[in-house]
């Protein structure tokens, strides 16, 4: 059975608060006639800080779209090898064990994609599977755990390896005055992140039933617009609702699994603002402390973007208090809009058996190494 190894994650060195992220749209948007408004979206995001690839007097600066997508490459060449590094030794895996490679990224652009860069500069294999992820946003994170898992379950003695690069702070767009761009200012985050899905042994969240749903017709309310400066982000009013039509869905997902879905014990979902993580307090009848994990990635990152379920995860593995067998749903939600889900158990130590819906029991083997 495929297992969710411990994750890593990294974020740039250059940080900004949300009080200086206010003073700065006060400042740059000043004659803007939404800006109270923008202000005030900002400050209940529920972000205290994020992290940044470069400065914000570069940050704020537009050099055009080539320079900004070659700072992509040069950034994700720098920073994705540590992170991936670190993912490795997490599972007790070397790169030449990995043979399915998963990079997921909205932010910029690469073609051969980064997997191609990753093979060729850090020992894995060359016959290593790629599968670049560059227009799911958001939802690409859980869609990239639910691929590897589809891949590890067709091939279990295989490994793969996720990448999630996201460097949002390259699509900011100082011209662009539509409110969703505004608020995107001051939510979004930079970061890396990485995490391999094992199809024997290891330690994390055994992996056993994905799905995925999409809200029939609401394609434009999150996108991007392609210009000649670059990614422009729209993000429709309507957004914060649909956490009341996608709860269903997690709900049907653990219903065919036989579990319920209130009585699990972790959730680690896309933390894209805080309403939809009160929405799925109330829509999926658990309490707010349910959601810690992805709030506390929310407040202190930001939106990383396909990032955030592997960051919650990751703060889960660092808390240290999850047993044996708990139950629980990752879930990443983005444009479409869509959702991708799977429900899974936690494992570690020696052996451990995990109990099946139907009664089948698998044995897990112990991790090779790291934690």
């Amino acid at each position: 059975m495929a297992v969710l190894c411990r994750p890593a994650v990294a974020v740039p060195e250059h940080v900004i608060t949300v009080e200086e992220t206010l003073e700065h749209a006060r400042r740059v948007h000043a004659d803007h006639p939404q800006l109270p408004l923008a202000l005030r979206l900002i400050s209940n995001t529920g972000v205290r800080k994020r992290h940044l690839i470069r400065p914000i007097s570069e940050t704020l600066q537009h050099p055009g779209f080539e320079v900004r997508n070659r700072i992509y490459e040069e950034q994700a060449k720098l920073r994705v090898p540590a992170v991936v590094s670190r993912a490795l030794a997490n599972s007790g895996l070397r790169a030449e064990d990995i043979d399915l490679l998963v990079y997921v990224s909205c932010t910029g652009f690469m073609m051969p994609s980064m997997t191609s860069w990753l093979i060729n500069s850090m020992g894995f294999r060359h016959d290593t599977r790629q599968l670049p992820i560059a227009q799911l946003g958001c939802a690409a994170g859980g869609a990239a755990i639910n691929r590897a898992h589809d891949f590890c379950t067709a091939y279990p003695d295989l490994n793969a390896l996720i990448v999630a690069c996201e460097f949002c702070s390259l699509c900011y767009q100082p011209d662009d005055h539509d409110i969703g761009s505004l608020l995107s200012n001051g939510l979004f985050g930079d970061a890396v992140a990485a995490a391999v899905v094992r199809g024997s042994g290891g330690s994390g969240v055994l992996l056993e039933r994905n799905a995925a749903a999409m809200i029939p017709n609401t394609e434009d309310w999150i996108s991007y617009q392609v210009k000649a400066t670059g990614f422009h982000f729209r993000l429709d009013k309507r957004v914060p609702t649909t956490m009341e039509p996608l709860a269903p869905a997690l709900r049907a997902l653990a219903d065919r699994h036989r579990w319920d879905v209130a009585g699990l014990d972790f959730y680690i979902v896309h933390a894209g603002g805080p309403r939809i993580l009160d929405d799925l307090t109330k829509f999926l009848g658990v309490p707010p402390v349910a959601f810690r994990y992805s709030r506390a990635t929310l407040t202190e990152y930001g939106n990383i973007a396909s990032g955030v379920v592997l960051d919650a995860l990751l703060r889960m593995f660092d808390e240290g208090s999850v047993p044996d067998r708990a139950r629980g749903l990752i879930a990443g939600f983005g444009p479409g809009i869509s959702a991708e889900m799977v429900v899974g158990s936690w494992v570690s130590g020696p052996e451990a058996t995990i109990a099946r819906p139907r009664g089948e029991q698998v044995a897990v083997a112990r991790p090779l190494g790291g934690r």
